[in-house]
């Protein structure tokens, strides 16, 4: 088994008047030699946005962006004629392909809201552009996909053989996380404590791991945990 341990108050930080941006990868001005993401992860960001402010007009390209909605509410406005808010418990994907332009803005004159914003390789370059977004309700101590490189109804749909996961578990309760061979998972707790193989992680902490089929996980208190499972090994195609 290969582990690493990527602390909290270790990430990177952007923080300006409207933003405080932590960043588990390097990310724009932070660079981290030792955390130039995770196989098809890039970028794992942690956005607080104040009222009435955010992410003017930019583009993309070549790139599955998910963000997951942990507090608060997100305007979304996009070229391909999107628009709409995206609440707390609900999540957004965007394959960028040949080529988008976005803005993310909290609506709210009262109220910060916190996300996570996600980066993924695509397997796939200069895919046609496209938008997405579902609400998830977790059940207690049972694994959730909400992102995965399957068509179904259950998870919204990227460009990649990935899946990203979220878990509740109950104080004491105890799960199995199962990793296919040639892969790797990024289990980023959101909130709680929770030991996981062998290592105890505590809020927005998270460990990298691979070489290994079975990871064990067990909440010393009530906890929420983000699994992101990846190829680290791959290579992306043209379209």
């Amino acid at each position: 088994m290969q582990k690493t341990i990527y602390k909290a108050q270790e990430r990177g930080t952007t923080k300006i008047d409207w933003l405080d941006s932590k960043h588990s990868f390097s990310f724009g001005e932070y660079y981290n030699e030792d955390a130039n993401g995770f196989g098809d992860l890039l970028v794992l960001n942690d956005d607080s946005i104040e009222p009435n402010k955010g992410f003017g007009l930019h583009p993309h390209n070549n790139m599955e962006i998910i963000s997951i909605i942990l507090e608060g509410t997100l305007q979304h406005t996009d070229s391909m004629g999107n628009t709409g808010k995206i609440h707390k418990h609900e999540v957004q994907v965007m394959s960028a392909g040949t080529g988008v332009r976005h803005s993310e803005v909290n609506p709210s004159t009262t109220e910060k809201v916190n996300l996570l914003q996600i980066w993924i390789t695509p397997n796939q370059l200069n895919v046609k552009p496209r938008y997405d977004q579902k609400k998830f309700t977790l059940k207690k101590n049972t694994l959730t996909t909400i992102v995965s490189g399957e068509k179904n109804k259950e998870s919204l749909f990227i460009h990649q053989d990935a899946t990203i996961n979220l878990l509740e578990l109950e104080k004491g309760k105890k799960s199995i996380y199962t990793l296919n061979p040639s892969r790797g998972a990024y289990l980023f707790v959101i909130e709680g404590t929770v030991t996981v193989a062998g290592e105890t992680l505590n809020p927005r902490d998270a460990l990298a791991i691979s070489d290994t089929q079975t990871i064990n996980l067990e909440a010393t208190t009530d906890a929420k945990i983000l699994i992101i499972d990846v190829n680290i090994n791959n290579k992306t195609q043209e379209n």
